[in-house]
């Protein structure tokens, strides 16, 4: 990792057969993170996508997403709690 780099703080799931592809997620995203699919889903959306690096884990994109279930945020969980064994048993990760 060199020093422009930044762990990601975060994971995001994006359900591909929820998503409406509407890009609110891929506009409210500060990381830029989120982009839009060439493929479409089987109902004719093109849906979006995780980059696979950069999500910060704030929830902006859950939180704007106006499909139940289509987005996912999981944050790091900081290395103090994670060595006191709080982390609920998500392998360091904390679901928004």
């Amino acid at each position: 990792m060199t020093n422009t780099e930044k762990k990601d703080r975060g994971l995001l799931k994006i359900d591909g057969e929820e998503c409406k592809g509407c890009g609110l997620c891929v506009e409210a995203c500060p990381p830029k993170a989120i982009a839009m699919n060439e493929r479409l889903n089987h109902y004719g959306y093109r849906t979006a996508v995780y980059a696979g690096s950069g999500c910060t884990g704030c929830g902006i994109c859950y939180m704007v997403c106006p499909e139940p279930g289509a987005i996912t945020v999981l944050r790091a969980t900081p290395p103090a709690i994670a060595a006191s064994g709080l982390q609920n048993g998500m392998g360091g990760m904390a679901q928004c």
